[in-house]
């Protein structure tokens, strides 16, 4: 964790050496302060002598110019470093989630993921600036102090010795319960997070089934079982300033009480005596300064685990050593394929990521013993109930996810031999789940093809039956779109997603349920533009209506993660149960298909 976190200083390893340099600097200019000003009474006001208070005043002004100088520069670098050490780690992060697949992606919450990029970035952020000023500045105060004041008086000395025990104990007790709370903090802040997350973007939801007061108390719960915990900590933490106020009177009254004795014996001269008080404040803070050192480290250490997960964490697909970076063709072929989201040989929970309801919470295959093959330019169609492994099977093509066993061939050439960027350029997958971005109409299309023209993507919108709607919006293709589409409706945003598929231009185009928000008759037209302008194009159609996959060559039909049948229509009208099922269920009942009786 640590030389992953170190690695991440990078370019501002600059600032960070220079910090404690100049945080030592600063702090030996403020230790010597004190005893200037022994000089200045011992040697100028108890004398009477107004050139000794002159000359030693100049030189305590010098010190306290040079200190605050040291302090300015020790400020400003380790802003630099600090800030800079966390704009490092969230784009090593970000980078990082970027070269994940989809199993990758399932092994972190969304909510997890946030409170790593920020709360636990802010903790780390803040160790790091904390390591870099008070780690230096504390333990140097605190032995520059101690030998001053052995330098002045030993005798004396021994009663910061023994406040210094008093003290240390009873930080530590204090820090050993603090520590194992605030690893609990973090958990509590990822709960927090996820029932934010959920509700904001399922908001409409929440207001279309009145659940407003349901979800604010499960927000509550939330909420007060972290204020619990910090509550619980910081009480334990303020404990910390009335017990080392305790020590300090301790120690003053100690040091007025035995410093008197010693004035008086000629053992020690009230300058020196006034230098001691001050010494003692240093010490005590110094230790206090220490205590929080190690808090904040206890923190920042749950935190640093939690980033370096992400950071470390490694993609499971990757390019091959020698990629293939051509396409020859759209044909598919399917070699005993077999694929299981659980890699352990566990039961696994379903896997809802993307619209994909996991088979595999059923069975351990989510699909299993698939053997088939799809001609270039055919047009193929995919039914079956939900969670029978469709959407699984149409993710595979483009590689989303790896096959357990077997192997998956495009144009001739097994997927995990391409080019990640050319297969998925030439596998345009429109998933069942998909988002549009904040910006224009037109700025959301040209994710397909970032140098698309407006009459490319206006043809691409054509074939997808968008470009009806666009004309209509106020600025057409200009119009913006909210964050997540929220302000156009599902059969358009699967339509402009659909188009932003098309302007690929792709070998392969897979359809995951893409129309099922679209009316009987755009999906019928949808169907036909791709078939006519298109035909050198293999669609993979992955649907529950019957009605969008019955024009197709070949239908496949999936029961349980494998294959019952695969032929046109007719003949699964005549020869497949499965089908026909599906078929009567949804022509005479007028009824949508889920599973079979």
């Amino acid at each position: 964790m640590l030389k992953t976190l170190i690695k991440q200083i990078g370019s501002f390893k600059t600032a960070s050496i220079l910090t404690p340099i100049f945080i030592a600097l600063e702090v030996v200019m403020g230790v010597l302060i004190p005893y200037v000003t022994s000089w200045i009474i011992d040697e100028g006001i108890a004398k009477s002598h107004l050139g000794n208070v002159y000359k030693y005043g100049a030189i305590m002004l010098v010190l306290a110019a040079m200190s605050m100088l040291f302090g300015i520069l020790a400020g400003r670098f380790s802003a630099i470093a600090s800030s800079g050490f966390a704009r490092n780690l969230r784009e090593a992060m970000f980078r990082n989630i970027q070269t994940f697949s989809f199993s990758n992606i399932d092994k972190f919450s969304s909510s997890g993921l946030v409170t790593r990029m920020t709360t636990d970035v802010n903790n780390l952020q803040n160790a790091f600036q904390m390591l870099l000023r008070v780690s230096v500045r504390a333990p140097l105060n605190l032995v520059f102090a101690i030998f001053m004041c052995v330098f002045i008086n030993t005798k004396m000395s021994t009663i910061f010795i023994i406040a210094l025990v008093i003290l240390g104990t009873a930080l530590y007790l204090i820090i050993s319960r603090t520590v194992k709370l605030f690893q609990q903090v973090f958990k509590k802040y990822d709960d927090l997070n996820n029932v934010v997350q959920e509700n904001v973007s399922a908001i409409r939801v929440v207001k279309a089934f009145v659940r407003e007061d349901y979800e604010n108390k499960k927000f509550s719960k939330a909420a007060r079982a972290l204020y619990s915990l910090f509550v619980k900590t910081e009480s334990l933490m303020a404990l910390n300033h009335p017990v080392m106020m305790i020590v300090v009177y301790g120690c003053i009254i100690s040091l007025s009480w035995f410093g008197a004795k010693h004035i008086v014996g000629g053992d020690l001269t009230t300058g020196q005596l006034t230098s001691l008080f001050t010494y003692v404040m240093t010490i005590l803070s110094a230790l206090m300064m220490l205590s929080m050192i190690f808090v904040q480290l206890t923190m920042s250490a749950a935190s640093g685990k939690r980033v370096a997960e992400v950071i470390n964490e490694k993609a499971d697909i990757v390019n091959p050593e020698n990629p293939v970076m051509t396409v020859a063709d759209g044909s598919i072929d399917f070699e005993n394929v077999k694929f299981t989201y659980n890699k352990t040989g566990e039961l696994p929970p379903p896997i809802a990521f993307l619209g994909v309801v996991g088979a595999a919470a059923v069975c351990d295959y989510a699909i299993n013993d698939i053997n088939l093959h799809i001609n270039s330019g055919e047009t193929i169609g995919i039914i079956g109930g939900t969670g029978c492994g469709k959407s699984t099977l149409a993710m595979l093509i483009s590689r989303m996810y790896d096959v357990s066993n077997g192997s998956i061939k495009v144009g001739g050439v097994d997927v995990r031999d391409y080019d990640l960027e050319t297969l998925r350029n030439n596998v345009s997958m429109v998933l069942q789940k998909n988002v549009l971005f904040s910006g224009t109409v037109l700025e959301n299309l040209r994710w397909g093809k970032s140098d698309a023209t407006l009459e490319e993507c206006k043809h691409a919108c054509k074939l997808a039956c968008a470009d009806e709607f666009i004309e209509e919006m106020p600025n057409g293709y200009d119009t913006i779109i909210e964050q997540g589409g929220a302000n156009v409706s599902g059969g358009q945003k699967q339509r402009l997603c659909i188009a932003r598929a098309l302007l690929k231009s792709p070998k392969v185009l897979v359809l995951d349920d893409s129309t099922s928000a679209c009316d009987t008759a755009t999906d019928a037209r949808i169907s036909r533009a791709l078939r006519d302008y298109m035909p050198e194009v293999t669609k993979v159609i992955v649907a529950q209506r019957v009605h969008s996959v019955m024009h197709a060559n070949r239908i496949i039909v999936m029961d349980n993660g494998r294959i019952t049948g695969f032929d046109t229509h007719e003949n699964l009208l005549k020869n497949n149960d499965i089908y026909r099922e599906i078929y009567t269920i949804q022509t005479q009942d007028s009824g949508d298909f889920d599973k079979p009786k």
